[in-house]
């Protein structure tokens, strides 16, 4: 009863925030057709604002369960939004082995995961390190890599655009260890990602 009741919140939740988004920021969503319906997937996309999260969650058509530094549960709206839909809270600069667990076992049960390879808001712009978080999943679980670039929600151009590129497949290197795959993988998911936020 108390899933069923969460789902419905989540429904609800979910159609708040697309209507929010269609009609305040005029948003507009490219490649659908891209992401697959079934399947472990990795969402990432570039991190501008605090939009980003709900904006993913709200137009890919796809549950997914986000990955979120432990500071945003302080704020209660992010909080709820983060109980909501199930997000995984993260402890910023260490490894937390039970946010990689959780992470990994959702998507050996073919659900989706979503995170920023910048680690934080306009992490390129700050000089921020990418982190390679991606990358570490999908050669850990062998899911393919869904890249969105966002662009757009300044004061000079309201108007928001969420453009989903076509999914990456790295399992030819599942299981591998080595750093320079980990980075070559972060090095060119990045780069879609930028891309689509052109």
């Amino acid at each position: 009863m108390k899933k069923a009741f969460k789902e419905v919140i989540k429904w609800i939740v979910r159609g708040a925030i697309y209507i929010w988004c269609k009609i305040y920021y005029r948003v507009e969503i490219i490649g659908l057709e891209n992401i697959p319906k079934e399947g472990p997937l990795i969402f990432c996309g570039n991190h501008r604002s605090y939009l980003d999260p709900p904006l993913l969650v709200a137009t890919a058509k796809r549950d997914m369960k986000f990955l979120a530094k432990e500071e945003l549960y302080k704020n209660k709206f992010l909080a709820f939004l983060g109980w909501v839909f199930e997000a995984i809270p993260v402890k910023r600069d260490e490894k937390d082995i039970s946010a990689i667990k959780t992470s990994l076992k959702d998507l050996k049960e073919g659900k989706c995961i979503a995170l920023f390879p910048e680690g934080t808001r306009n992490g390129l712009e700050k000089g921020e390190k990418v982190k390679d978080g991606v990358a570490f999943f999908a050669v850990r679980s062998g899911a393919k890599v869904l890249p969105c670039g966002i662009k757009g929600g300044t004061k000079g151009n309201r108007k928001v655009t969420i453009t989903y590129g076509k999914p990456l497949d790295y399992s030819k290197y599942k299981g591998s260890k080595d750093k320079e795959i980990l980075e070559k993988i972060t090095n060119e998911v990045m780069e879609n990602i930028i891309n689509l936020a052109k």
